[in-house]
């Protein structure tokens, strides 16, 4: 199918589920979701849901907020407990399931007590590109993913999301912070945490992507390619700040930013 054509199908397909709960992180995908589901469902029939954790930034539930209020859409704010999890918090190969087996539970039970038919979620054929163990869990709750059902990819996302207007259009890829720990190193809060304020803190400088892989006392940048350069000009800063939250080498990923890069290990092996 054309763009014009996935577009078209994906309203037919919301229209027909008549009322949705929808997983919502407030990034490019889930807003596009979010965004398609009320031109043609009412108010009443929507309800997004994001979840809140520490291996979610901060800012994203500001972000999420700020969305939801836009599109007048009702928003709920649940807490998710993975860290109480011994199978997630050991950070094996399959951490995304028992993480997403968590928020999915929640969102079925939250779902069935505001009699809404469906729990939608943003997964789309773009992200088949890398390894997602959480996607098993989709199915152990009966999660639908509309836009990998049409066979939208991040680009047309992109596309339509700017023609609508949505201030997402070119926001940047989001993953969880724990995707940042390679697996084998246990995940805690305060790892989680420490993580959060030196990705902050790289933003600041004015990176729109960028992800710090933890090595215990080492750490590794990702950028855009074409931000490399930056970095190199912003080391003494960049140096000064890292240390200070714990690394004892700061190191600079050649290849640059892409989406899950500590998954390499498995294509690899």
């Amino acid at each position: 199918m054309d763009l014009e054509a996935k577009y078209l199908r994906l309203k037919e397909i919301l229209k027909k589920m008549d009322s949705v709960l929808i997983a919502f992180s407030g990034g490019l995908d889930s807003t596009f979701l979010l965004k398609v589901a009320s031109m043609v469902l009412h108010n009443d029939k929507i309800l997004a849901v994001t979840a809140k954790s520490p291996i979610y930034p901060k800012r994203e539930i500001c972000f999420s907020k700020k969305i939801t209020r836009r599109l007048k859409i009702r928003h709920k704010i649940i807490r998710t407990e993975e860290l109480k999890d011994k199978r997630f918090t050991a950070n094996t190969f399959k951490r995304c399931y028992f993480c997403k087996l968590e928020l999915f539970k929640k969102l079925k039970e939250i779902a069935k007590k505001n009699h809404l038919n469906f729990v939608i979620e943003a997964s789309n054929l773009s992200d088949e590109k890398d390894f997602r163990p959480g996607n098993k869990a989709k199915k152990v709750f009966k999660i639908h993913s509309p836009l990998k059902e049409v066979g939208f990819t991040k680009e047309d996302i992109r596309k339509l999301s700017k023609r609508l207007g949505l201030i997402t259009w070119n926001k940047p890829s989001l993953a969880c912070l724990a995707s940042r720990i390679p697996y084998g190193i246990k995940i805690t809060r305060s790892l989680l945490k420490r993580i959060e304020k030196a990705e902050d803190y790289l933003r600041s400088l004015g990176f729109s992507q960028v992800r710090l892989r933890h090595y215990d006392g080492l750490c590794r940048i990702e950028v855009f390619k074409k931000d490399i350069p930056k970095v190199i000009s912003k080391k003494e800063l960049i140096i000064t700040r890292l240390k200070r939250l714990g690394y004892n080498y700061i190191t600079l990923d050649l290849e640059g930013y892409r989406t899950g890069s500590l998954n390499e290990i498995i294509k690899n092996n």
